[in-house]
């Protein structure tokens, strides 16, 4: 039971949460309360309670009220944000920021699955907003009609709610598309963008030898008219484009007239065939982001050089141009985040879905049980460094395992079960805990029949002395497919994982693996199937929940009715 000091401490934990996120996580703040009282651990169970039960206090609170609660800790909860900041600042120092001056956005296009890659990103964004007292936006850039898709919008709200992202505004790029419409006018007008009816092709070889296409002179006038006929439906994909007016002859390639509108006649899921003259994200994103206050925008280094069109852009418009900030793009060493090398794999079945464990989506690292926090350390550990190279999947591994240690709970697992039967063992009670240091117990009666992996099985040989972990111990009569043994008083034997006849289940483990090769070949052995028998306990798991099988690693519950768990990390 919680004294008052302890239950007012998990009280201000979770009015934070709640304040900073819309309602309180239970795994959230009873991870922040066990970090500042880890004496707790020893009772996980009943401590989860207690806190669970100040989570839904929290939670039932109306906004007004919850406003009201976190103003008695505010003075606290900006004490340790500065102390945060300080810590922070190095990393996210933005020059001429305002404290509660600052906005930025998150902007994935909704033409698939987001990944950790994207989460950098984003939470580097996220961070920038919180140390400035700012704001963070998602802006979702759907003006590509042919991969946009609601149900990715829908992924997107969710994946990054799960990772406790707050957005202060969302807004879609195609609500805008009039207003872009507009400025695209204003262009034309001073001169300054053409339309040209050039293919590709020779539009990239023009930008290649620095040379002007016949379009470019056209007057104000007929280009304002063939802008007209564009947006009037009279040409087809690909027949027409709107060009900036820029520098044929600059260094930087990007500003050799890029093209800021092309047509693609296709159905839009928000808005069906309503437009057909599509702007490109060079036109698009810098005019949306600077007339919805963006002030700091979080970017790939890889869009560097486009900075001078779109600054370009946005003086020729007479509009403020946000600082940018470029980063390395987060690549996971043996896997891919591209959405065209995941839909071939998809396709060719080397994978079963986005949500494959071997991937690092969002939604396939949170199938495999990689929680919310560990993404976050993991992603804001590289800070705005713009060296390029691969991460290892382990680092994220590590960060997870410090999170789901104290909260999973011990099961027993043997992979290749063989039997084994020892005589004078049957009617022996096992009481085991389920989480270390915890008074939650699983009990068994056993029989004299046990399962034991084929690795351990094979190993063995008449004469060897054995303990069966916490139980009892037994020498070895003989081996070899099946063991037999006879119980015997064994203090130094070899210890040997187990379950019980008539207490287990059949169960298998899926083990992810690399996807790729340092040469981006696909791996025919990514995923391996790993199956055995896990004590009966499993049954009273719920799909999601961490387990630590011992003497195997951890693992999370991926689906209850067939007993599939995905490995994570030993």
């Amino acid at each position: 039971m919680l004294g008052k000091t302890e239950m007012e401490l998990v009280y201000k934990y979770a009015v934070k949460n709640a304040h900073d996120y819309g309602s309180a996580s239970l795994s959230n703040v009873l991870n922040r309360a066990l970090s500042a009282m880890p004496q707790f651990r020893k009772d996980i169970k009943s401590f989860a309670k207690d806190v669970g039960t100040i989570v839904e206090e929290v939670n039932s609170l109306g906004p007004e009220k919850l406003d009201e609660e976190y103003k008695k800790y505010e003075a606290e909860f900006a004490e340790e944000k500065k102390g945060k900041e300080e810590h922070g600042k190095p990393k996210f120092t933005i020059e001429g920021a305002e404290n509660g001056k600052v906005v930025t956005r998150f902007p994935p296009e909704p033409g698939g699955y987001i990944h950790i890659g994207n989460m950098k990103q984003c939470m580097i964004s996220d961070e920038m907003a919180r140390l400035y007292s700012g704001k963070i936006y998602l802006y979702l850039d759907d003006t590509n009609p042919e991969k946009c898709r609601q149900k990715f919008v829908d992924a997107i709200r969710e994946d990054t709610g799960w990772l406790g992202i707050k957005f202060a505004k969302e807004y879609y790029a195609s609500d805008f598309i009039e207003t872009v419409y507009d400025y695209g006018r204003k262009l034309i007008e001073k001169g300054m963008a053409y339309t040209c009816s050039c293919s590709q092709d020779a539009m990239k070889a023009g930008r290649h030898s620095k040379s002007a296409c016949e379009h470019r002179s056209r007057s104000v006038e007929e280009n304002l008219r063939l802008f007209g006929d564009m947006l009037g439906r009279k040409y087809g994909d690909g027949e027409m484009v709107i060009r900036l007016k820029g520098d044929m002859e600059a260094g930087n390639d990007t500003m050799r007239d890029p093209t800021l509108f092309r047509i693609r006649k296709m159905a839009h899921f928000r808005h069906d065939e309503r437009y057909v003259v599509w702007p490109t994200y060079h036109m698009n994103t810098p005019i949306v982001d600077s007339i919805n206050g963006i002030t700091d925008i979080v970017r790939s280094k890889e869009y560097e050089k486009w900075t001078e069109v779109h600054a370009y852009i946005l003086n020729a418009l007479g509009l403020r141009v946000p600082r940018i900030h470029y980063e390395a793009r987060l690549r996971i060493e043996g896997n891919t985040t591209a959405k065209r090398e995941i839909r071939k794999l998809i396709a060719d079945k080397a994978i079963s879905g986005w949500d494959d464990p071997r991937l690092v989506t969002i939604i396939a690292l949170r199938r495999r049980g990689i929680q919310p926090e560990a993404i976050r350390s993991f992603t804001l550990r590289f800070g705005m460094s713009k060296t390029d190279g691969f991460a290892k999947m382990d680092m994220l591994l590590a960060d997870n395992k410090k999170i789901i240690d104290p909260i999973a709970k011990h099961l027993f697992f043997v992979e290749e079960p063989a039997r084994l039967t020892v005589k004078g063992a049957k009617g022996t009670k096992a009481a085991l805990n389920v989480r270390k240091g915890s008074d939650e117990m699983r009990e068994y009666e056993t029989t004299d029949t046990f399962y034991i992996s084929r690795h351990d099985a094979e190993s063995l040989k008449a004469g060897d002395r054995i303990r069966l972990k916490d139980l009892l111990g037994a020498m070895v009569v003989s081996a070899g497919s099946e063991i037999a043994a006879e119980r015997a008083d064994v203090q130094d034997g070899r210890i040997v994982q187990w379950v019980s006849d008539g207490n287990l289940m059949e169960c298998s483990v899926m083990v992810p693996g690399p996807i790729v090769d340092a040469d981006g070949n696909v791996l025919p052995d990514s995923l391996k199937i790993v199956r055995g028998y896990v004590e009966s306990y499993a049954s009273m798991l719920e799909e999601r929940d961490i387990v630590q099988f011992e003497r195997f690693g951890y693992c999370a519950l991926d689906s209850k009715d067939s007993m599939v768990f995905i490995f994570l990390s030993k």
